[in-house]
């Protein structure tokens, strides 16, 4: 069985020869990471494509590229995106570009980015062949700024401001997302397109004790248009698998994320979702992509607990409907490779 038959078959909630492996919900690349001739790529069962860059992207990357890499809004690919809304987390008062609409119009009047333009497409299909190629399951994000709707939407307009509109302006919150769900809908049609396996929807509506807006609002603002997303990737690639990411506490919204066909969820991070509580409610149907590790796991664990937690996890959710990947990133600065190393080791060898 390869990778891409393991991937599947887990997000389908059966048991396949081993626990697959990921290493987050979006493209990881570990060369300069890795020691010299360790071969990471064969220890993972699932990579995401990268979308190509723009010549604006270039320009920006090289612009960036003498700074040392702890000088940052964040990573490369955030900063270009970040340009493209003209979204300035470094300039309070330039911060959101929506903040200060007055009306209706003011919204409407906003230009929208072009990050559906071709150049964010080219080539998708022949990634995905190639790592069709090599056995590995194949995922696809969307370009957006930070998540597909509530994240793009309170960037835009600022968090104070959104919240607002979605209990005193709700015409103003309607307009502004379903121009969101439109591109969202442009940009799933076209990876699904190109032949991706897995369709990761990105939107952190958790905080670390309950939701940013209540189940309620989730239902009445975002879970029809979440379903549009999935309903017009799926008319192109019927057999697509969906996964929905959010960091922090999103339990109450599960059975609408199950209802609109979400098949998995991620990260389940340890200090704010309980995965074991989680299986026994809804059992491997409800596939769980990441449990490995909570904020400082990877940075300041040892190994050998890593190697423990990963055990624990596959002992206590079982092998159908587990996705094994760190619940945070693993691109930042102080995360030993030692750490990562003994992550995908014992993946492979409790699996």
């Amino acid at each position: 069985m390869d990778g891409r038959e393991r991937v599947l078959m887990a997000l389908d909630g059966e048991i396949p020869d081993r626990v697959p492996c990921a290493l987050n919900f979006y493209h990881v690349d570990l060369d300069g990471v890795a020691p010299q001739g360790y071969d990471w790529e064969s220890m993972i069962d699932v990579q995401f494509v990268h979308l190509p860059p723009s010549p604006e992207e270039d320009a920006l990357h090289e612009a960036a590229r003498p700074h040392p890499p702890d000088t940052r809004l964040g990573t490369f690919s955030q900063m270009v995106t970040y340009a493209h809304w003209s979204y300035h987390p470094e300039a309070p008062l330039e911060r959101n570009p929506l903040a200060r609409a007055e009306s209706l119009e003011d919204l409407k009047s906003f230009p929208f980015p072009a990050v559906d333009a071709p150049y964010h497409v080219a080539g998708l299909r022949e990634q995905v062949d190639a790592y069709h190629a090599r056995g590995l399951a194949v995922g696809g994000n969307l370009p957006h700024l930070g998540g597909e709707l509530f994240e793009a939407a309170w960037r835009l307009r600022g968090l104070e401001n959104f919240l607002l509109d979605l209990v005193e302006r709700p015409s103003w919150a309607d307009y502004l997302l379903d121009r969101l769900t439109a591109l969202a809908c442009r940009n799933a049609a076209a990876v699904a397109r190109a032949g991706i396996d897995v369709l990761a929807l990105d939107d952190d509506v958790g905080a670390p004790v309950t939701m940013m807006i209540g189940p309620d609002m989730w239902r009445r603002f975002f879970k029809p248009r979440m379903a549009e997303i999935i309903r017009v990737a799926r008319a192109i690639k019927p057999d697509l698998r969906v996964i929905f990411h959010s960091d922090g506490f999103f339990e109450p919204i599960i059975p609408h994320l199950i209802d609109i066909g979400v098949d998995g969820i991620n990260p389940l991070q340890a200090e704010h979702m309980d995965a074991e509580r989680i299986r026994r409610r809804y059992g491997p149907k409800l596939a769980l992509w990441g449990t490995v590790g909570c904020q400082t796991t990877f940075s300041y664990a040892t190994p050998a607990a890593i190697r423990a937690e990963v055990k624990h996890r596959i002992e206590t959710l079982g092998p159908a409907g587990l996705v094994l990947s760190p619940t945070y990133d693993l691109n930042e600065p102080d995360v030993p490779w030692a750490n990562i190393a003994a992550f995908l080791e014992a993946a492979r060898a409790y699996g």
